[in-house]
């Protein structure tokens, strides 16, 4: 199961017991900040994206949305969502509780810049019903980005 994949990758950093498992669903954003009792805007919700036969991850704020034309003059390519199957074979996680944590060798990951204005943030664990509170610094640290994108709309207008 793929949250014992991401227990067993927090547990090296003595991490482990940071995960929270819920008794309902995470698996959407507004799920998530049900069960968190916060903001949607601070569920890091990850996005898989096929990018030169590749997945690739972008985790951003609850309340962004990817822009074309910016994911476009990013990565050189349209935007192209994993279908489910797609996601849990390249990622390692099956959509719903998609992370940057305990993911398969070769996946690329970028943090959004719609996450910088928050202190923490709750990206999921590796099922439907996780998640964890990171900082900012934290999330980078441990999803082992590959750098921060701006490739987002939608949050910039919520006035936060």
């Amino acid at each position: 199961m793929a949250i014992e994949k991401v227990r067993e990758y927090f547990r090296r950093f003595g991490m482990e017991e940071r995960i929270l498992e819920f008794e309902v669903s995470s698996a959407t954003v507004e799920l998530a900040a049900q069960a968190l009792h916060c903001e949607p805007c601070r569920i890091a919700k990850t996005l898989s994206f096929l990018v030169e036969g590749k997945g690739i991850l972008i985790v951003a704020a609850g309340d962004a949305k990817i822009d074309n034309p910016k994911y476009k003059a990013y990565f050189g390519a349209k935007a192209k969502m994993l279908s489910p199957e797609e996601v849990e074979t390249l990622v390692g996680h099956a959509v719903g509780g998609v992370c940057p944590f305990g993911i398969a060798d070769g996946v690329a990951v970028y943090l959004d810049e719609s996450l910088k204005r928050f202190e923490t943030v709750f990206p999921a664990c590796g099922s439907s019903n996780s998640a964890i509170e990171l900082t900012i610094p934290e999330l980078e640290q441990y999803s082992g980005c590959d750098g921060w994108v701006d490739v987002c709309k939608g949050w910039r207008e919520t006035g936060n």
